[in-house]
């Protein structure tokens, strides 16, 4: 199996030419969520999605079935506010059709309706006030931001846009990104929302999950995986491990209703893909979320992920259908290693009204605790 070669330039989503992203926070005391946006190039992108959670909250995602009739797409909206906050896309589908994209449904070039696929992580009451959540401003102000960003830049992690308020196994969570150049000269990326039921930390060792290397080996203590950036997992002490055990558990102990779902995830590529192929790249990028968050798809999760693809480069000629494989492999990896990066950039503790969740850094000593 070919294995991707070298993290892309920002080793970010945005690495796929022509991506945008655009993070939106709601304001106000007591708010605690926020909105992202995956902006596709002009003329959109090939776009499919595959849902594992038992509890999805998903907007118009059935036009991304490959059996019916929307061809491409102009933007992807991640947002928190539960099935609330899925108003954001209202405002992403005006700021489209005032520049005319989405599917032309007229003989003006203003006839347009902007087919906007949106998915929901659960954050409502996690600042303190249960109606302070996403709607189309939140939603616009994204799209702006993401449009206004430029290309290939840098992309903003942690506890922003939908992962303002994101928890994960009773730690802050939030937005990670990574990306790969593959040997073919395929660019993979990926941008994952982390608010998870499931815990990103092995509780027998304080090691992330997603750091014991690719597809999942785990060699225990002194073991070097390779799924991220070269020196993971290194293990924490065993006593500053049982301290950080105490503090999860008393926070736990303190905490309001139990943090509720979801991870959401976008894996995008600049391959030429078949609306078919798209959804087989979402299906398969489950497998990078399951390597880094345990347990995964439960009831109460609504698991999500997105696929775009832009169409710039041709896949490798030779091999026929299974050319496809090298960027499967790439995007599950992407997707683990872009929710290491959300876990570890997840800033100070988070304690509240709406509970207590410290961050691993806070618990571990910082990110050089697991690198």
């Amino acid at each position: 199996m070919t294995q991707p070669e070298q993290h892309g330039t920002t080793d970010s989503i945005t690495d796929v030419r022509g991506l945008r992203v655009g993070h939106a926070r709601v304001a106000g005391d007591g708010a605690l969520s926020g909105t992202t946006v995956v902006l596709a190039p002009a003329g959109g992108a090939v776009a499919a999605v595959d849902v594992r959670g038992g509890g999805p909250g998903t907007r118009e995602t059935d036009a991304l079935d490959p059996r019916n009739v929307v061809q491409r797409i102009d933007a992807v909206v991640l947002t928190g506010g539960s099935a609330y906050g899925l108003e954001s896309a209202a405002g992403v589908m005006a700021w489209l059709e005032e520049r005319h994209r989405g599917v032309r449904v007229g003989p003006d070039p203003s006839h347009v309706v902007p087919v906007v696929p949106a998915a929901c992580v659960f954050d409502l009451g996690r600042g303190g006030d249960f109606t302070a959540r996403p709607g189309p401003a939140t939603g616009r102000a994204a799209v702006e931001a993401a449009d206004a960003s430029g290309d290939h830049a840098r992309v903003e992690t942690g506890a922003v846009g939908a992962g303002t308020g994101a928890v994960v196994g009773g730690l802050r969570g939030g937005v990670g990104t990574a990306s790969t150049v593959l040997e073919s000269g395929i660019t993979v990326g990926a941008l994952v929302v982390v608010n998870a039921v499931g815990s990103a930390v092995d509780p027998a060792t304080g090691a992330l999950y997603g750091s014991y290397g690719s597809y999942g080996s785990h060699g225990g203590p002194g073991s070097h995986g390779s799924s991220f950036d070269g020196g993971l997992p290194s293990f924490p002490d065993p006593a500053v491990h049982q301290a950080a055990q105490r503090r999860l558990a008393e926070a736990r102990e303190a905490a309001a209703p139990p943090p509720l779902n979801t991870t959401l995830a976008v894996v995008a590529t600049d391959a030429v893909l078949t609306r078919a192929q798209a959804q087989k790249v979402a299906g398969t990028a489950h497998d990078g979320i399951a390597r880094a968050l345990r347990p995964v798809h439960l009831m109460n999760d609504g698991d999500t992920v997105f696929t775009l693809a832009t169409g710039a480069r041709e896949l490798p000629e030779g091999p026929g259908p299974l050319a496809l494989n090298e960027i499967l492999a790439a995007g599950a990896e992407l997707v683990t290693r872009a929710i290491v990066r959300a876990v570890l950039a997840a800033p100070g503790g988070l304690r509240g009204p709406g509970g207590d969740f410290p961050s691993y850094s806070e618990l571990y000593g910082g990110p050089h605790a697991a690198n």
